[in-house]
C-alpha cells in the first residue's frame, strides 16, 4: 500500500493549544498529545488535509521507472524528486497498473 498525504502548514503554539488541536482532530487524544509535548515552550502540529491510498509499486519497479530508487526512511517531498513524482502520478491515474502485493512506499507531496 502506498499513500500520498497532502499536508497543511505547520501550526506553532503553546503545548496546551496543540493538545486542543489534537483533541479536536480525534476526541480522547488530547491528553496524550499534551503528554507528548509537555514541558516544551512551543509545540508543532502539521494538519493532514487529505490522504490518498494506492496499491503501490515494488522498489524494483520504481528503480526501473526512475533509473535509481532507495526507499525513504519516512517520507519524500515529491516536488524535490520529479522522476518519482512522475511515477506517482502514473499510479494515481491508473491504480491498476501498480504491483499487487508490493511493499509500502509512503510519499508526501
Amino acid at each position: 500500500m502506498a499513500a500520498v498525504i497532502d499536508l497543511g502548514s505547520a501550526v506553532v503554539d503553546l503545548p496546551e493549544q496543540i493538545a486542543a488541536i489534537v483533541e479536536r482532530a480525534r476526541a480522547g487524544n488530547g491528553a496524550g498529545g499534551l503528554e507528548y509535548v509537555q514541558g516544551l515552550e512551543r509545540a508543532f502540529a502539521i494538519p493532514i488535509r487529505h490522504v490518498s491510498e494506492y496499491p503501490g509499486l515494488s522498489a524494483e519497479k520504481l528503480r526501473e521507472e526512475t533509473g535509481s530508487f532507495h526507499p525513504p526512511q519516512g517520507y519524500v517531498r515529491l516536488r524535490q524528486h520529479p522522476d518519482l513524482l512522475t511515477v506517482c502520478e502514473k499510479v494515481a491515474a491508473d491504480p491498476g497498473a501498480s504491483d499487487a502485493g508490493a511493499s509500502s512506499v509512503m510519499a508526501v507531496g
